[in-house]
């Protein structure tokens, strides 16, 4: 069913893509790169890309900064979602999350599963939101970040989703923080 309302305009977003590695470089960052090809097919705007090591210190400082700048309107985060000792990401997320997206994990479950089964129990992929921006963990491989993004995240990034999308509530995710 498609469910894009031809009668709005597409409204392009700027996303920041992290990726979240000891050992990879930017040349070898599959997962990013794999982020960043969707962005731009999708008509959205690269705005910054960085790689940190597995630091929750680190990874939750990048995302405050990035949260702070007015230019980005989305983070997007990949690799460090997993269960071994330095898998640190969600935790850093949380550290900066005003608000969780908790569906984001159901729905992205869902997905996973339909792809590899049972093993989608080891993602601890998030979303949330910090002062008016989003910010989504992703795991770090391309088959889910490409799983993520065409399932998810595409369609919610499109101001003409219907019934709903992230795009359209833009304007009040930071309504607490202004003066009545």
């Amino acid at each position: 069913m498609d469910r894009i309302d031809t009668q709005k305009e597409f409204i392009p977003v700027r996303i920041a893509v992290l990726t979240v590695s000891d050992t990879r470089v930017l040349a070898e960052d599959r997962s990013g790169q794999t982020l960043v090809d969707r962005i731009a097919a999708a008509g959205h705007v690269l705005v910054a890309r960085a790689i940190v090591p597995d630091e929750r210190a680190q990874i939750a400082d990048q995302l405050r900064a990035w949260c702070a700048d007015p230019e980005i309107d989305v983070i997007l985060s990949t690799g460090g979602t997993g269960l071994t000792g330095r898998d640190v990401t969600v935790e850093a997320h949380r550290d900066v999350y005003e608000k969780e997206i908790e569906a984001f994990a159901t729905v992205f479950t869902i997905v996973s599963m339909g792809k590899i089964g049972t093993s989608a129990v080891q993602s601890r992929a998030t979303g949330g939101v910090a002062q008016g921006t989003y910010l989504f963990a992703l795991p770090g491989s391309p088959g889910a970040c490409k799983d993520a993004w065409d399932e998810i995240l595409v369609h919610q990034f499109d101001y003409r989703h219907r019934p709903c999308n992230f795009v359209e509530i833009f304007p009040r995710l930071d309504e607490h923080r202004r003066r009545k």
